[in-house]
């Protein structure tokens, strides 16, 4: 389509002028076309039956467009290509018959195994663990009907609301093709271009800018379902559920300058710290909660349960938790079992079913077609990791590399020559069943008007937040917003984040030297080429609660300091008391322990005792660490003379974590750091342990942000 920029544009704009900057693009003004030529009237919603209906496998643009962006990279994954994972057990606490029939759910005598897969989204193979990114959080159950897989996300929520608008969504965060550029990073114009022009995507783009997109550790993220299911039970009862993992280590994030670090320092160190973790006995240990509502209260929310950008808090409708899952095997193989896993959300058993959230939908399409991409064709299934427990018996045969080698010249059904074999099982034998939903509506491309509200719940997340929590979110946009070259994006997302909280938008704009202004109505997102603009105006709904605590990190920590990681910076010449019971106290209350210094080898005690040194200032740096402590004795005068070992506790001061000594190790301290820190209440130079205990729970120190004078 020619732009006449004479003419004010359709909603207001000139897209050339004010939202689309300056053009680089090989196809300006022309019309989007199939891959057949087929010019598209709608981009923006796959063909559905009624607003809030299922999506049709009709629909060949969206068939199209997801096919060829499955197959663009092979072998790894398009999005999740970084991952990490685990072998462990799912235990149920309670029977939940009442709201589902499948067997898992309802037998607390099984441990039901499990392969738990986490990954970052934007990144390649090969990127950092450690990127401001959504985290993938699958988990697959090898049940006695069945694999089930819940394939979600460290949020509860997603960028799109429509399955047709993913390959944009992941074109626009990965590296900008014409020079590949910047790696695991959404930093750049692509993304934000994309960004301020869907407004849908506002929560979701909370939650990355918030300290979730930063995790401490793999073992301390929620996982989210991120979709509306059912539940089923025998009598046929349906139930809309929401899954959440909630880690029993707590919920804790890294601060972003010790993320850019750790992407230096340690590549791996998710990867690293979650093998470690495992192999040291720490088992990381979530409890699977489920939100239910009736299937008459669909519509009672002023929300839409169909919309992925949406969750409920939990201040309205309370988790219920169910069960626990432990992982406590590490793979024996990376590449075959954590790289060949195979994930898909149409992988039920009886007692789960799908809900017509659009986004949903397309899942159940991309997920097998790119497996056979992947992994080279439809027998995925037989590659160990993927093999269900039931043996699989049925009339598929052939295909590339195919394992299982059937008898008999039956393969289809029916037949009588394989006596019928084999059978169709009946529902009361464990057959699967759809749940049975009336569809009566037009066949139409369009949203329904209740996921039209884009602001209420990313305002909800935000005044959620403590008082650190919304400065790391300023601070994390004015970063990722500073990177953009483009002004217009600038200041089209600095006009957005108006309509979530005035404070933050001018925060954020007097970072980048721009006023925010009030948005144009309608938003360009979501809008077809000739759609009603009236249908396609943003509102905000008016929400029963002003803050859910359930949303904020700082509600989460843990009740323990088990598998933290501790570094203690000694060299020869430590007390002998204060190093060793220290040690052994941290220990025993199930801290993972290292002793850092100067060089590898032993350390020497003042009585002459030899202990081994776990690693060096050479190759450790604190940014590994959670807490730092250093016992008293002659080598404090050793590690004072000794530059890396200042850095180390003034870069560990930071970032905010707790610093304990003992004796005369006060003495580094003040080296290190300015008089007034050790003031602050995460740092202790009595030697009380407890005390030290204490502030590695808490996990960070945030005020000492507001301080510039540390010289890390």
């Amino acid at each position: 389509m020619k732009i006449n920029e004479s003419e004010p544009f359709e909603n207001g704009a000139n897209p050339k002028q004010e939202q689309l900057g300056k053009f680089t693009t090989d196809n300006q003004g022309e019309f989007l076309t199939t891959d057949q030529g087929l010019k598209i009237n709608d981009d923006q919603n796959s063909l559905k039956t009624g607003e809030r209906g299922a999506t049709l496998l009709e629909d060949f643009i969206l068939r199209e467009k997801i096919t060829h962006f499955d197959h663009e990279r092979i072998p790894e994954r398009i999005v999740h290509a970084r991952g990490s994972g685990a072998h462990g057990v799912f235990e149920l606490y309670q029977p939940m018959g009442k709201y589902t029939k499948a067997k898992f759910l309802n037998d607390t005598s099984i441990k039901t195994p499990v392969f738990v897969r986490f990954s970052t989204v934007a990144g390649f193979r090969g990127s950092t663990d450690v990127p401001r990114d959504v985290r993938g959080f699958a988990v697959k159950f090898y049940t006695q009907e069945g694999n089930y897989d819940l394939v979600g996300n460290n949020m509860p929520v997603f960028f799109i609301q429509d399955a047709t608008k993913f390959p944009d969504l992941v074109h626009a965060v990965k590296p900008e093709p014409h020079n590949e550029i910047p790696q695991a990073a959404s930093a750049h114009d692509t993304f934000w271009d994309f960004i301020s022009l869907m407004p849908e995507a506002m929560h979701n783009v909370m939650w990355l800018m918030s300290d979730r997109a930063i995790p401490r550790s793999l073992r301390t993220m929620e996982g989210f379902g991120i979709h509306t299911f059912r539940f089923i039970n025998a009598e046929g009862k349906s139930h809309f559920v929401k899954f959440h993992w909630k880690p029993k280590q707590g919920v804790l994030g890294l601060a972003w300058d010790e993320a850019q670090r750790i992407a230096g320092k340690d590549t791996d160190f998710h990867r690293r710290d979650l093998w470690e973790a495992i192999d040291e006995g720490h088992y990381p240990e979530w409890e699977l909660g489920v939100q239910i509502v009736a299937q008459e209260d669909e519509h009672r929310y002023p929300f839409d349960l169909l919309d992925p950008t949406k969750l409920i808090p939990e201040e309205m409708v309370p988790v219920e938790i169910i069960g626990k899952m432990t992982l406590n095997r590490n793979p024996d193989n990376f590449f075959a079992e954590t790289e060949q896993v195979a994930f898909h959300p149409g992988h039920l058993v009886p007692g789960i079913d799908f809900t017509n959230d659009p986004l949903l939908q397309g899942r159940l399409f991309s997920y097998t077609d790119t497996q056979i991409s992947r992994l080279g064709g439809p027998n995925f299934h037989e590659i160990p990791i993927n093999k269900s427990i039931p043996e699989v018996t049925n009339n598929q045969r052939d295909g590339m590399h195919r394992m299982q080698i059937n008898k008999g010249k039956v393969a289809y059904n029916p037949n009588s020559l394989g006596g019928g074999c084999p059978f169709q099982a009946m529902i009361a034998e464990g057959g699967f069943s759809s749940f049975e939903e009336r569809i009566d509506s037009n066949k139409i491309r369009r949203r329904s008007k209740s996921f039209f509200d884009h602001f209420s719940q990313p305002a909800l997340f935000y005044n959620s937040m403590s008082a650190d929590e919304k400065r790391h979110i300023q601070n994390a946009f004015a970063f990722e917003l500073g990177k953009v070259k483009t002004v217009p994006i600038r200041q089209r997302m600095v006009n957005m984040l108006l309509e979530i909280d005035g404070e933050l938008s001018k925060t954020v704009g007097d970072h980048l030297g721009l006023i925010p202004q009030k948005l144009p109505q309608p938003i360009t997102g979501s809008i077809p080429a000739d759609g009603d603009p009236e249908h396609y105006h943003s509102f905000k709904e008016k929400l029963p609660i002003d803050k859910a605590p359930s949303l904020s990190m700082a509600k989460k920590l843990p009740t323990d300091i088990r598998a933290r990681r501790i570094a203690i910076l000694t060299a020869d010449g430590v007390n002998d008391k204060a190093f060793t019971e220290v040690k052994k106290e941290l220990g025993d209350r199930g801290a993972m322990v290292a002793v850092i210094a100067p060089g590898h080898g032993f350390v020497t005690t003042q009585s002459g005792e030899k202990y081994p040194i776990d690693d060096s200032l050479l190759t450790a740096a604190s940014v590994v660490f959670d807490a730092v402590y250093v016992p008293g004795g002659d080598s404090v005068e050793i590690l004072s003379a000794n530059a890396d070992a200042v850095h180390f506790i003034a870069e560990a001061f930071k970032h905010c974590k707790p610093i304990s000594t003992d004796g005369n190790g006060r003495l580094l301290l003040e080296k290190a750091l300015p008089k007034s820190a050790l003031k602050n209440k995460g740092v202790t130079t009595s030697g009380v342990l407890n005390d030290f205990v204490e502030n590695i729970r808490l996990h960070r120190f945030w005020d000492r942000e507001k301080d510039n004078g540390v010289p890390a």
